[in-house]
């Protein structure tokens, strides 16, 4: 058999979304011939059949586990028995805490092609690619997978948009096997935000770059973003200086602008490890006292001049509306 395989995640009952943005990251890996599965693992699979009938799902796998949470006992275990009936060629998971406790040693049992922390996928003259970041997120690293017959590689979330069309998969059941877990989920403790902001989530963004010059400058670009409704954000340069938490990263190891609509960025030059924040964003206006940054190459928008300038006069354009 051959195909693609993606391995949901849920937590207490509720489908995590890395999940759903594995479905389209397997799309550009089919070949003739191949169909997309999705297993769902967990003591009520059932009920997350219609959140991933989307389109692109050929299959929903439904696998009920005597574990009412995630135990890597058991992930293990029931996905080496499902991989071994199904042979797929490829095998998704989201890059996640829960991936780490079974994902390594799933692969190194069955020998299987691994990577983790993948950002990017794609088939070379017939052979897999997968891209991710190495020292430090300073380059980005393909790896391809020589006379592996099956490949597990763990996906970075937000690398991905979940499609939005609604699929007709059928939907299978797999017996999983009776597992002796050497572990337990006892109890969830919510651990407090180290910042309010979700810059997944964000439609409107305002990021500064390195452009701004010194820390004290910070607080009239977080008072801007207030005024125009904009939820400020960073490169990695300010984040690694400690001006803003890193929650508030956008970038390759930051996180993706991936609901973002309006992104405006202030003194960012535009590396790759940034831009790779921004690939989902459709309306980019960069401004960059450089007329070579290479922000400029992918702003729908561009203006070449002084953030500090084109910042007050833009708070007092905001200002002014509001009076």
């Amino acid at each position: 058999m051959s195909g693609i395989m993606v391995i949901a995640e849920q937590r207490r009952g509720e489908l995590k979304a890395p999940s759903l943005e594995l479905i389209s990251a397997a799309q550009p890996l089919r070949r003739p011939g191949d169909e997309v599965s999705v297993a769902a693992l967990g003591p009520a699979p059932e009920r997350h059949v219609s959140a991933l009938s989307l389109a692109g799902v050929d299959e929903v796998i439904t696998v009920k586990t005597a574990a009412a949470e995630f135990e890597p006992d058991t992930f293990e275990a029931t996905l080496s028995a499902l991989i071994a009936q199904r042979r797929p060629d490829v095998v998704l998971v989201p890059h996640s805490i829960d991936s780490f406790g079974y994902a390594a040693a799933l692969a190194a049992k069955h020998g299987f092609g691994f990577a983790t922390d993948v950002f990017d996928i794609r088939r070379i003259d017939g052979e897999l690619v997968a891209t991710r970041g190495g020292y430090g997120q300073k380059v980005s690293v393909e790896v391809d997978f020589p006379g592996r017959n099956t490949v597990l590689l763990a996906l970075r979330g937000n690398s991905f948009k979940a499609p939005e069309q609604i699929g007709t998969p059928r939907v299978t059941v797999f017996e999983a096997p009776p597992v002796a877990g050497r572990s337990r989920s006892i109890d969830f403790i919510e651990l407090p935000a180290s910042d309010d902001v979700d810059m997944t989530g964000a439609e409107f963004i305002l990021t500064i770059g390195r452009g701004i010059g010194e820390e004290a400058n910070v607080a009239q670009f977080r008072e801007l973003a207030d005024a125009i409704g904009a939820t400020l954000g960073c490169s990695r340069p300010i984040a690694d200086a400690g001006w803003l938490p890193k929650s508030r990263q956008v970038g390759q190891s930051g996180k993706t602008a991936s609901a973002c609509k309006l992104y405006i960025a202030m003194g960012v030059s535009g590396a790759i490890q940034h831009l790779a924040g921004m690939k989902h964003v459709s309306t980019i206006v960069a401004v960059n006292s450089d007329a070579g940054a290479s922000i400029f190459g992918v702003a729908k928008y561009g203006i070449v001049g002084d953030i500090f300038e084109v910042a007050a006069e833009l708070r007092r354009q905001f200002e002014g509306d509001a009076a």
